[in-house]
């Protein structure tokens, strides 16, 4: 473990690693995106578009990457996006991702297709997000509701832009699918990688049993490899803004809304009464050809001003990256994968690792681009690439 992550200089090294280390199912569940892939290539190219201008001879010897959101302090500008199924690719994946967001002081959103109780989670990080696919029924939202907020979440992520799922045949190509459906090929990838079968399949299997989608609902939901699974995440396309507008009577904490791409639904958030919004096209992983979320940033910033607080994820894997989304006017930055591939190939050190080489990058940027905090960041640091 110690020479792979003395290997790992920059996120796009954990990718390589985690290719090496996981069966290709999981890599290639992880790694996809919808049909061709557009929408995840453009959140990458979309960094290209736009040059950081430095300014020189500006005391930058006291730089700080704090930053405040929803009234808590958070150490690092960055934090790790909800991703589920991560206890597939590492052991106790959703928890080694929260105990390392909570020693380094950055927030961690837990996804609601996690394999792990949200109760046990967020025991390892108190002031964790839970993001919910919340079903499409009054009483199943009420119920999952009040579960979130026993179990001590002060901030719920509603995603908006999963109504069906989208087309991901590059989990059939890669011999993925949900429900984990047991052939030939996953025991040879299995026995081909054996650090991941002992060291996470296996040992979870001994020590949990059979991985179950804990959060999706109020109560346990079904075994990963069963074909209850699909059903329970089906039933969201008549999701509206009424639906919305329930879940902010009922949930008293912070409520965010991801998978915004445009801004009239930006403000309709608002309206609503949203605290925050994501821009995000899901990875690229529901529509694509989507824009990419860095390109709709600050039109949303615009459109909603100062009443909302207006985070993004999407492509991002180097300090200069998160920079240019501050500088658009994102208050918060969210990474997925970088973090899952962390994960899986060293644990909670890989996590808190891959969170620190992006750390010490985002403070190096600092001093180069001559800023000491990231508020002074807007537009004017920015030209056209």
């Amino acid at each position: 473990m110690t020479r792979t992550l003395a290997a790992c200089l920059s996120l796009d090294d954990f990718e390589a690693a985690a290719r090496r280390h996981l069966p290709a199912p999981l890599f290639g569940f992880v790694a996809g995106a919808a049909e061709t892939g557009t929408s995840a290539d453009a959140n990458r190219r979309a960094f290209a578009r736009h040059a950081l201008v430095p300014r020189v001879l500006r005391d930058v010897s006291s730089r700080r990457t704090g930053v405040t959101l929803f009234g808590h302090s958070h150490a690092l500008p960055f934090g790790i996006a909800p991703m589920g199924i991560s206890a597939l690719t590492a052991y106790l994946g959703d928890v080694v991702q929260a105990r390392a967001a909570a020693a380094l002081g950055m927030p961690m959103i837990l996804s609601g297709s996690s394999l792990i109780r949200m109760e046990t989670v967020i025991a390892h990080h108190p002031q964790a997000w839970f993001q919910a696919y919340v079903p499409g029924d009054a009483v199943r939202i009420e119920a999952l509701l009040d579960r979130v907020g026993q179990a001590g979440f002060g901030t719920l992520v509603v995603t908006a832009d999963v109504p069906i799922s989208g087309n991901r045949e590059n989990n059939v190509r890669c011999g993925f699918s949900t429900p984990l459906r047991p052939s030939w090929q996953l025991a040879w990838q299995g026995a081909m990688h054996p650090h991941w079968l002992c060291g996470t399949a296996l040992r979870t299997l001994a020590r949990h049993g059979m991985p179950h989608f804990e959060n999706a609902l109020a109560t346990r939901g079904a075994p990963i490899l069963s074909r209850r699974a699909v059903r329970e995440f089906d039933g969201r396309d008549n999701l509206g803004w009424t639906h919305l507008a329930l879940i902010r009577r009922r949930w008293p904490g912070k409520l965010v809304v991801k998978g915004i791409l445009h801004a009239d639904d930006a403000r309709l958030a608002r309206e609503a009464g949203a605290d925050g919004v994501i821009v995000s096209n899901h990875g690229g992983r529901q529509l694509d050809h989507a824009p990419a979320a860095l390109d709709r940033l600050p039109g949303i910033v615009q459109a909603v001003g100062a009443d909302l607080a207006v985070m993004v994820d999407g492509g991002f894997r180097r300090g200069t990256d998160v920079l240019k989304a501050y500088a658009l006017g994102a208050r918060m930055v969210f990474l997925g994968r970088p973090f899952n591939y962390a994960a899986s190939v060293a644990g909670e050190a890989g996590v808190r690792h891959a969170a620190t080489l992006l750390a010490q990058e985002v403070a190096r940027d600092m001093a180069l681009l001559g800023i000491a905090q990231l508020d002074e960041l807007d537009p004017s640091w920015l030209a056209p690439a």
